[in-house]
């Protein structure tokens, strides 16, 4: 148990022992240059715009992580259900999925533009954006794992009479979930991204909606330090959501799958 609270403890001691020498180096070598802030603002500087700004930079903050978490939140619903679907009718899967790829590889850039101009409400907008980028993920993964039950357990299921329902209830379902959870981790950060580009496109239209709005802000009046905090807090948010969906993927597979069962000697 001691061994095991102490490899945790690296794990956690040695990446922040790397930032925190990371920063030191940048701020040391701003202040040897003579640096000017609008160029490249030294920590210090970063950290006491996000004092100053916390606050309505956090407001912001919010209206962001709404659009995220209603993006992925209609991602894993969507790309959920769209997976069952092929996992039930192969020519369906045929039919569809390269449809879903066209999507997935168009820059959401590119056609963020159309879409808001199409749905003409901002949050709807931002959460179209953001599931465009989101579900693709889930819908490939998902159907990777329903696909992948053990054929000589579905040879049994079928001996003993169980139902196509009883099938994907029992085998399939818990044979997709790691490959679910796999996604939907990926698209944590994806629907972030999908977000920060709508509001990125909202923001240039005069539009004032999320963090994105508060960057091109930033940006406009050579405010960098300020825009290193919005940023800052952006990647704190992603970090964030890939930890609280890694620990829900821990916490539902921690008894029965081999990829969050932890070994004897850790």
């Amino acid at each position: 148990m001691t061994r095991a609270l102490g490899r945790r403890l690296a794990w956690i001691a040695a990446p922040l022992a790397i930032g925190v020498l990371v920063l030191a180096v940048w701020e040391a070598v701003v202040r040897i240059k003579g640096t000017e802030p609008y160029v490249l603002p030294a920590p210090s500087a970063i950290a006491a715009s996000l004092w100053i700004d916390g606050p309505s930079l956090l407001l912001s903050l919010l209206v962001t992580l709404r659009v995220t978490l209603a993006a992925l939140a209609a991602a894993a619903l969507f790309g959920g259900a769209i997976a069952l679907l092929f996992s039930r009718s192969r020519l369906l899967e045929i039919s569809l999925f390269p449809y879903a790829v066209i999507l997935q590889v168009t820059p959401i850039v590119a056609i963020a533009p159309l879409i808001i101009i199409w749905v003409k409400e901002p949050f709807l907008a931002s959460l179209v954006c953001a599931w465009i980028v989101a579900f693709f993920p889930i819908v490939s993964n998902t159907t990777v794992g329903l696909n992948s039950a053990d054929r000589n357990l579905l040879a049994l299921f079928r001996l003993y009479g169980a139902s196509s329902g009883q099938t994907l209830r029992y085998l399939r379902i818990p044979t997709a979930l790691p490959y679910f959870l796999a996604g939907l981790r990926i698209s944590g950060g994806l629907a972030l991204i999908g977000a920060v580009v709508a509001e990125f496109v909202l923001g240039t239209g005069g539009t004032e909606t999320g963090l994105a709005s508060r960057i091109i802000e930033a940006n406009l009046r050579l405010m960098v330090p300020r825009m290193f905090a919005a940023l800052l807090l952006l990647s704190l948010t992603g970090i964030v959501i890939y930890a609280l969906l890694d620990l829900l993927s821990r916490l539902l597979l921690r008894r029965w799958h081999e990829s969050a069962i932890e070994s004897a000697d850790e």
